[in-house]
C-alpha cells in the first residue's frame, strides 16, 4: 500500500469517514491523496459559498498529512441525474495519473443519494481489468449518512475491516472543525462528541481504543 485515494461525493465526508485513517497512513509515509467530487449546483450555492468549502477542505487535509487534493465539479445534490459513465472515466483518469493502489469510498446503502451514485463510479473506475492499479477497495461509513439509511439488508453497513486510529483521533477531530459550517451539537451525528463515541464504538468492537470501520470491497494479493 502505497498510493491510497479517499473519494468523497463532499467536502467533509472523507474526514468523517476517514480522518483517522488518513492521518495514520500520511505518518507512515504513504501518498495519501484526497477527491471530493461535487461543487455544488449553482442553483443552490453561490460561487463564494463553493470557494469557502473547498478552502476548508485544503486546510483540514493539511491537517491530516494529505499529500494534494483534487476538485471535479459534479453538481451537488444531482449526481442521481449526472453520467455515471462520465464520472466513473473521470475518476479512472486520476487513479492511473497517481498510480493508486487503494480506494476508500462512500457506503453505496448511504441515505443521500450522491453517496450511492460515488459508490458505483468509483467501483467501476477501479475495476481489476487491463493494465490496473488498484488492489484494495474498502466502503467507508458517513456519520449522518449511513445509519439513517433504510433498515434493509441490501442497505445496512457491516464492517468487516477495522483500523486502529488511537494515536489519530486527535488528529481527526481537528481536521473537522476545519469544516466549522458542517459541524453541530451534541447529539447531532455531525458533532465532535458523536464522532469520538463512534470511534470509540468501533474500537471496543475489536479490542481497540479508538477505530475507524469499514466494509471490504475487494482486495487482490499477488
Amino acid at each position: 500500500m502505497k498510493n491510497i485515494l479517499i473519494i468523497a461525493p463532499h467536502p467533509d465526508d472523507e474526514v468523517l469517514g476517514c480522518g483517522g485513517v488518513m492521518d495514520k497512513y500520511a505518518k507512515e509515509g504513504k501518498s495519501v491523496y484526497a477527491l471530493i467530487m461535487t461543487r455544488g449546483d449553482a442553483k443552490l450555492y453561490s460561487d463564494e459559498r463553493i470557494a469557502k468549502g473547498r478552502a476548508q477542505a485544503k486546510e483540514s487535509h493539511a491537517v491530516l498529512g494529505v499529500k494534494e487534493t483534487f476538485f471535479f465539479d459534479y453538481p451537488a445534490p444531482n449526481l442521481d441525474i449526472t453520467s455515471r459513465a462520465e464520472m466513473s472515466v473521470a475518476i479512472s483518469g486520476l487513479i492511473k495519473k497517481l498510480s493508486i493502489d487503494t480506494l476508500f469510498i462512500p457506503h453505496r446503502g448511504d441515505i443521500h443519494h450522491d453517496h450511492y451514485a460515488v459508490f458505483n463510479a468509483a467501483i467501476v473506475a477501479g475495476r481489476p481489468v487491463g493494465d490496473y492499479t488498484v488492489k484494495r477497495i474498502y466502503a467507508y461509513e458517513t456519520l449522518s449518512e449511513t445509519e439513517w439509511a433504510a433498515p434493509f439488508g441490501d442497505d445496512a453497513f457491516i464492517p468487516t475491516h477495522f483500523i486502529n486510529i488511537e494515536d489519530n483521533l486527535s488528529a481527526k477531530l481537528k481536521a473537522m472543525e476545519c469544516y466549522s459550517g458542517q459541524l453541530r451539537v451534541f447529539p447531532n451525528p455531525r458533532s465532535l462528541e458523536t464522532l469520538e463515541a463512534l470511534a470509540k464504538f468501533r474500537g471496543a468492537t475489536v479490542g481497540f481504543q479508538r477505530a475507524e470501520a469499514f466494509m471490504v470491497i475487494r482486495t487482490i494479493e499477488d
